[in-house]
Parts: C-alpha cells; structure tokens; sequence
C-alpha cells in the first residue's frame, strides 16, 4: 500500500501562510514554526506552491530556477529543516512543479532568444507568423490576450498559454524531458514525498498547431476566462501524448516512492481519468470543476457521480484552491455559503481518493476584501474586466487577533487585506468547540478513525429525490442532500447511527430512514 492510500492534504500558499522575518512575504520558516496546526488539524501531506527564484509576475508560477528557493522564502537549508521537522511528525511533502512554461528569465530562455541558434532554442515553441504577418493561430492565453508574443530580433512568435513572461516549454524535445528528469531528482534526494504538477493536461500541443475551434465571438468587455471559454480548446490542451510525459515520471519517482499529483482540467470524466493510467503514470488528479462552480446542485451531483463511478479512486478531491474564489463566497455568502461548502466536502470524504482542503478552508473562509490599488494577481491588474482575480482567496492566514492577524510583524502583508474578525481566526475558533475549524478537524479525524470511508468498495444508493446523494463503503455510509428542501434516505438493514453531520442537528435517524435538512451532509455507521 502507498503512502497516499487514505491519506488528507493541505495545500499552502508560501506568501500567505506565515512570515517569520517581518518582510510581510511568508516563507518556508513560517510554515514550519506552524506544522503544529497541520498535526492537530489532522492531515497527511502538506502541498506548498512555488517556491522557487522567479520575478514574480505570477507570484511562482514563473519559475527562473528549478532547483533553488526564492530568496523571500528562504534557502535550502530553510527547506531541509521544514522537510525533517514535517516528517518527524509524520507529515509528507508535496512540492509544486511547473513544466508547462519557465520564467523568461529562466536562463533557457535568456540563451533561446539571444541565440536563435542556441541548442536552447528548441527548449521552446517557436513559429514564423501567419501570411497576414500576425500570430500564427487563434491560440488565447488563459490569462487574456493572445498566446502568441513576437520576438523583435528574429520576427518569430513563441506560445505562452499564460503570461508573454511565462514561455511555454517544448515537450517535443527530448531534452527537456531529460532536464526534468534530473529536477525530479533533485527535490526526491531532499526528501521530498511529491509533487503537484501544475498544468498537466497543458504540456504536449497539437503537432500541426492547427487553430481551435470557436464556440461564441469574444467581445470587448469579457474577462480573460470568458474569452478563453470561447474556444473549444482542441489543440493546446489535453493532448493524448500527455499521458506518456508521466508514464516516464513515475519510473523516476517510483524509486523514492514519491507520488503524482496532476493539475487536471479536461472536464469528462473519461479524459479525466485516463490520466491516472492504471497507475502507470499520474496517482492522482485534481478534479477542478467544483472550484470553478458556483452553487449548482444538479451539475454537481451528475460530474462527481460519474466521475467516482469512473475512476474515484484516483481522484483528488477538491472544493477550494489558490486558484479560485473561496466556495462559502461562490456558493452564496455567509453561513449559507460555508454550511453549503463543508456539506459537499462531506460528501467528497467518501468518495475515496485523496481530499485536500486550501489553507484557511478549514475556518470557512469567505474572499478577503483586497482593495482595488492592492490587487496583484495579473488576471485583475492586465485585463479591463477583472472578474476571476485571485486575490480575495489569497490573503494571508488569520492566526490571531493581533497585527495583520498575526501573519506578519511587517507594517502591512505583501498584499493588503481587512483583517479577519476574530470568530474566523485559529486561536478563536481553536478555542470554540462548536467553531468550523473543529467540525473540519472531526470530519478528517472520522475518515481516519474508518477506513472503509476510502476503502471499501462504493454503492450508489438513490434516494427519495435527485437531489440527494447517498453512497454506502462497507460499514459507513455517506448522504448529501444538495437541494435545499429536507429529505428522506431509506438505510439499507442495520443498526445505523449518526457520527458527523455537516450542520448542527441537520439530521436523525427515525425507523430506519435517515432525515436530512436541505444542504446538508451526514456519516452514519453500522453496527
């Protein structure tokens, strides 16, 4: 059995998480002066973000260096003791890697576009313009504009499905494959347990990079992702060849026993899930569409339905990330929003896989408020329509209820936000056995305590209404009512009792039916 088997993650934010130097940036000292909450909390592995030396300009997801940590978050050093400290107390590591695209201050694409003949050149996705001297397809960046730029110097156009500083890299080139091979080992010989692969289903493109096809016209006043969604992205993303790139990963890692973690977009349960290979290539996926939902009941049932029936347990399971509003905000605000979100994170707890709560999630978070001049993320400060920053889920962590939360000694964090009242603080909440940060404690604690919450194998049990999903593993048996009227579930024989519900008396047990308010998760055992 691997490591991963039942095992919770934590996702961290290294600039928002703690700052042990007073700069206002969080570091790699902050996270480990606090892996003590991580244990309390309960979870297995802790995924930390970027790192790595780079300028910025996506906060590092630029990457100039590989193998190094960026001077505002430490040193190697600061990395080798966080890694001992967090397995000395039995938690793992996972590390971010970006192979989609460098920085273009990496120094391979420094050498690429000094040097069109450079060996480097090819490192990269370069293409003569179009006939009419413009890029040479109808490619869009994700984060707005086209995805071409054009180099002065040579005439020629290079991808970047990000930012024009974000170069794409050429998985074509069986050197890259190589360099990657040896960056692998760099972060395993240091310990590392993991890694989280930024923009998996991104790196191999369309051999003829032939335009993709358009859905709608975009118009002046759409944000980066409504233009991006104009496009059936065909030919930039989701290539079949994807899934070769981490067949060759996997023998890398397998000799440290070190995991894949896959950033995965395709949204088809079938595409999605082919990426898992039978564990030949990627362990498990990020299933991304319920960080981009708003509350949608109906959609939610079908996708993670199918999507457990299909390939749950490859899955990792996920409500919230750094890339995406907080759920309690996107599934309506307040106490609703947060009830709504810890009802579908229950459910999520029983679909096997490996579920991962973001920073803050477990306090039930809301967006910080970021005034407009604070902004820094380049979705909001590029584009005329802001909509999708991602600012408000990136402020800092709210330990407490002194100075900037207790984040930081500096006169104001690296991005300026309200502070947090104290009820959403962990010293307040800590202290508050009915407080969010204890029922996500408890939720973690029972899928630990029971096992066949991940192991056993899963029946769909249908409920009295549509709305209501209900799957029984071995001995547990999990129910959420999504819609927001009560409901009814008839418990297979036994004696069920109730151990979690995700709302304060929001469910009972009455001659052998199970009794749920409207959006509302429970976990009942058998005796």
């Amino acid at each position: 059995m691997t490591w991963w088997s039942g095992a919770i993650g934590y996702e961290i934010y290294p600039r928002s998480f703690a700052d042990s130097s007073g700069d206002g940036v969080g570091d790699l000292e902050g996270i480990r002066r606090h892996l003590d909450h991580l244990t309390w909390l309960g979870v297995d592995a802790l995924w930390i973000t970027p790192f790595y030396p780079n300028p910025g300009f996506d906060h590092g997801y630029d990457v100039s260096n590989y193998v190094d940590v960026d001077p505002i978050h430490g040193t190697l050093d600061d990395f080798d003791r966080l890694v001992a400290d967090a397995h000395a107390r039995g938690l793992r590591v996972i590390v971010d890697i970006v192979p989609n695209h460098t920085s273009h201050e990496h120094e391979w694409f420094r050498k690429a576009i000094a040097d069109p003949s450079s060996a480097y050149r090819d490192y990269y996705i370069w293409k003569d313009p179009a006939p009419n001297g413009g890029p040479p397809n109808n490619w869009v960046s994700h984060f707005g504009g086209p995805a071409w730029t054009q180099d002065a110097r040579s005439g020629q156009y290079y991808l970047h499905l990000f930012l024009p500083e974000q170069p794409d890299l050429n998985w074509e080139n069986p050197e890259v494959a190589r360099e990657f091979d040896e960056i692998l080992r760099f972060w395993c010989e240091r310990g590392v347990d993991g890694f989280r692969i930024d923009v998996a289903h991104g790196l191999v493109k369309d051999v003829r990079f032939r335009d993709n096809p358009q859905i709608r016209e975009p118009t002046p006043d759409m944000s980066a992702g409504e233009v991006f969604h104009c496009y059936e992205h065909r030919y930039d993303l989701d290539q079949n060849r994807n899934i070769g790139v981490f067949r060759r990963w996997k023998r890398v890692v397998s000799e440290y026993d070190a995991m894949l973690l896959g950033e995965i977009g395709p949204d088809n349960p079938a595409r999605h899930a082919r990426y898992h290979d039978a564990g030949q290539a990627l362990d498990r996926n990020f299933y991304l569409s319920p960080v981009w939902s708003s509350w949608q009941p109906m959609i939610l049932r079908d996708k993670l339905r199918a999507l457990e029936m299909i390939g749950g347990d490859s899955i990792a399971w996920v409500t919230d990330s750094h890339d995406a509003s907080r759920s309690p905000t996107r599934f309506g605000g307040g106490d609703r929003g947060r009830y709504r979100s810890l009802c579908l994170t229950t459910l999520m707890f029983g679909l096997g896989g490996m579920p991962f709560l973001w920073e803050g999630q477990e306090l039930a978070l809301e967006d910080g408020i970021v005034a407009v001049e604070d902004r820094t993320d380049p979705v909001s400060t590029r584009n005329e329509n802001p909509a999708g920053g991602r600012d408000g889920a990136r402020t800092v962590m709210p330990w407490d209820t002194s100075h900037c939360n207790g984040f930081t000694t500096a006169p104001e964090p690296w991005m300026p936000s309200q502070p947090r009242p104290a009820e959403l603080t962990v010293a307040v909440q800590k202290a508050d056995p009915d407080s969010w940060i204890h029922r996500y404690r408890r939720l973690i604690e029972l899928r630990k305590k029971h096992p066949d919450l991940h192991e056993a194998p899963a029946e769909w049990i249908d409920g009295d209404h549509g709305l209501t999903m209900t799957l029984r593993r071995g001995r547990c048996l999990v129910a959420a009512n999504l819609d927001d009227h009560p409901s009814h579930v008839h418990l297979p024989d036994g004696n069920w009792s109730l151990v979690f519900t995700s709302r304060p008396d929001g469910a009972g047990v009455v001659a052998g039916e199970l009794e749920l308010d409207g959006e509302t998760a429970a976990i009942l055992l058998v005796g």
